[in-house]
Order: structure tokens, then C-alpha cells, then sequence
């Protein structure tokens, strides 16, 4: 089976997309609790120089969210609707709102790979092919890795 270890983050050269994939030793109902559970995601999400709290989270469809993260004293704002919640799938918006008016619309799939692994699966649609290949320049990679970094020492202490 092919496994993919660490987080793979591609841009689409046709779309303003960026898709990530990885693969967890983990359930997808252990993903998706850990995407869904406001003290979960707190712990987990962004780099390893930032903490995080949730202003407000309410993970069903048609809910909404906000959570802010801190390094050395200064507050990065986030916020979102989710629009879509299963078991297999999360379809939401994600602001940063230092950029306004660039709102991403973001799908996350559980694919249970059997064995209890699963592969997670991210598409974000940006407004601008700019917009994109902003994000990628802002070193999004190094939270994304070590914020799945952190998940899957989660998961094997038991915290998910």
C-alpha cells in the first residue's frame, strides 16, 4: 500500500487550489473528533511557537468558529462557517482576518485506509492564483507539519 508519511502540499497550476494529503495511524472517527472537538484542535493546530484558544467553536453544519493563536504577544484571528460536518467529510470557509477578504473554501476527507490508518485529505479554494501562492510563501508548511506533528503525538498518548 502506498503510504504517505508526511504531509504532501501541492498548488494546482490550473486552479487556485492547494490540496494537502497525510497519512495518520489513526481512525477517521479519531481524525475527525480531533477536527471537530474545540479542546482537541486547540491543543494540535499551527506551530509549535503558538498557542491557541478557541473564541467560539460549533462544529455541525450550518455552525460557525473563531479561534485565535499567539506568538510573543501577538494575536492571529481566524474564524470560519462550517457548512458541511460528517463522519467523512468537513466542508467549512477559513478567514484569516488580517486578510479579510481572502476566504478560502476548504473540504477535508477521512479516507479509512484500513488497519487503523487513515489518509486525510484537504482541498482550499482561494480566491486568486496571488492569494495561493501568498499563502504558500507564508511558510504554511511548517504549521501544518508540526501542527500534525503535535495531532499525532495526540493520538498515540490517547488524547484522541
Amino acid at each position: 500500500m502506498d503510504r504517505i508519511t508526511e504531509t504532501v502540499i501541492e498548488a494546482d497550476p490550473k486552479l487556485p487550489v492547494i490540496r494537502m494529503n497525510r497519512d495518520f495511524a489513526a481512525t477517521p472517527e479519531q481524525l475527525f473528533r480531533a477536527h471537530t472537538d474545540p479542546e482537541l484542535f486547540a491543543r494540535w493546530v499551527g506551530p509549535d511557537a503558538m498557542a491557541t484558544r478557541i473564541e467560539h467553536w460549533d462544529a455541525s453544519s450550518g455552525g460557525s468558529w473563531r479561534y485565535v493563536s499567539v506568538r510573543d504577544g501577538t494575536e492571529y484571528r481566524f474564524r470560519g462557517c462550517f457548512h458541511d460536518v460528517r463522519p467523512d467529510r468537513i466542508v467549512q470557509t477559513f478567514t484569516f482576518e488580517g486578510d479579510p477578504d481572502g476566504v478560502a473554501l476548504e473540504t477535508l476527507w477521512f479516507e479509512d485506509l484500513g488497519g487503523g490508518r487513515t489518509r486525510l485529505r484537504t482541498q482550499s479554494l482561494v480566491d486568486s492564483f496571488e492569494g495561493r501562492d501568498a499563502w504558500l510563501r507564508s511558510g504554511m508548511e511548517v504549521g501544518v507539519n508540526e501542527g500534525y506533528a503535535k495531532l499525532e503525538r495526540m493520538i498515540v498518548d490517547g488524547a484522541v
